[in-house]
């Protein structure tokens, strides 16, 4: 295993961030190329967890001369997010210098641009040099893994159209519970690495066999633990192999769970701010109009709730872990059978 940096100045005198970044050589150069990050939203911990115990797994098949793919991880993405503290809080989803989430406004261009993301670097502030480095790395290979999680959440993906259902290997592999099939019309990482493949020739590719770029949601905020992230590693190094990267044995059973567009996840909001006392978790299917949550708007008042009810069936596949929550405030999403008769914009489905 080879460890390196990529170091870049911050935007202030005497600052400058450190990306580790680590490099297994493969013996076959037709292999497929591999990118692996995690803890882009830098308080997003799973991802780093798995990362730990896959790279314990890679130096062992690679002392024993079974890695065929090069391979680049990089195990925390974002330094810049893991520094910011506000009240003992860590923040690491949205730059505090931008309000930009850090997982959005990546460059959407076209593969053979690659070189320029890297051109000029001084020109841009640290986050935008931090994203473009990030990109770079990932573009130069076949199969990019982006590791986030939820705040409260079941094991599942975010699978752009092009990838499915090829990418079904690593939903099997990974044990998800369901997949989000995205329009790829964000500027999320996943998202704009899969649009610069699309626009490699002037005719927009709808369908990119052998490749892959996807956000991976390994459950909640909170699941961390080593038996947790060892079982992630297994799955992510049981596709590898699958898809040629590691010489190792693969035994898959198919993946059976909900694969379902963005257009049918009924993006569950509280209509008033107030305490929030959940009826059901995640994991459960519901039937439409059952009761999701009781909100408490005016606390001891005979008409201080207002109750939220499944406006279709589903699964619940995420909640949040807030307990007091303002007007509008996401709550739950719920993967259904049918399209959502809300309006939605083209794009992710949270900021």
């Amino acid at each position: 295993m080879d460890t390196s940096e990529i170091i870049f100045s911050g935007d202030t005198a005497g600052i400058e961030w450190r990306l580790p970044v680590l490099r297994f050589k493969g013996s076959d150069p037709k292999a497929p190329k591999i990118y692996i990050q995690a803890a882009l939203h830098a308080n997003e911990l799973p991802g780093t967890a798995l990362v730990h115990f896959l790279c314990e797994m890679l130096r062992e098949a690679d002392a024993a001369g079974r890695i065929r793919s090069d391979i680049t991880i990089v195990p925390h993405a974002n330094p810049i997010g893991a520094s910011q503290s506000h009240f003992g809080e860590l923040q690491g989803r949205f730059d505090l210098g931008t309000r930009t989430n850090f997982n959005r406004d990546f460059p959407l261009i076209s593969v053979g641009d690659r070189d320029t993301l890297t051109e000029d670097l001084d020109r841009h502030g640290a986050v935008d040099r931090l994203k473009r480095q990030l990109m770079h790395m990932a573009l130069g290979c076949d199969l990019v893994i982006d590791l986030h999680c939820d705040d409260e959440s079941l094991q599942y993906a975010y699978i752009d159209d092009a990838f499915w259902p090829e990418a079904a290997d690593l939903a099997a592999a990974l044990d998800m519970e369901a997949v989000l099939l995205s329009d790829g019309e964000s500027s999320a990482f996943e998202e704009a690495v899969g649009y610069a493949w699309k626009h490699e020739t002037s005719e927009k590719k709808t369908q990119l066999p052998g490749k892959l770029s996807v956000t991976v949601e390994l459950r909640g905020m909170r699941d961390v633990y080593p038996e947790m992230a060892r079982k992630d590693a297994e799955g992510l190094f049981t596709f590898l192999a699958g898809r040629g990267g590691i010489n190792a044995p693969v035994a898959l059973a198919p993946f059976t769970g909900p694969a379902v567009p963005l257009d049918n996840i009924e993006m569950i909001r509280a209509p008033q701010a107030g305490t929030v006392l959940f009826h059901r978790n995640i994991g459960e299917q519901i039937e439409e109009g059952a009761l999701l949550a009781t909100i408490i708007t005016r606390p001891g008042q005979p008409d201080g709730t207002i109750e939220v009810r499944a406006p279709q069936a589903g699964l619940i596949v995420t909640r949040t872990s807030a307990r007091l929550v303002r007007r509008r405030a996401d709550l739950m999403k719920i993967a259904c059978g049918s399209a959502s008769k809300a309006a939605r914009k083209p794009g992710a489905l949270e900021n």
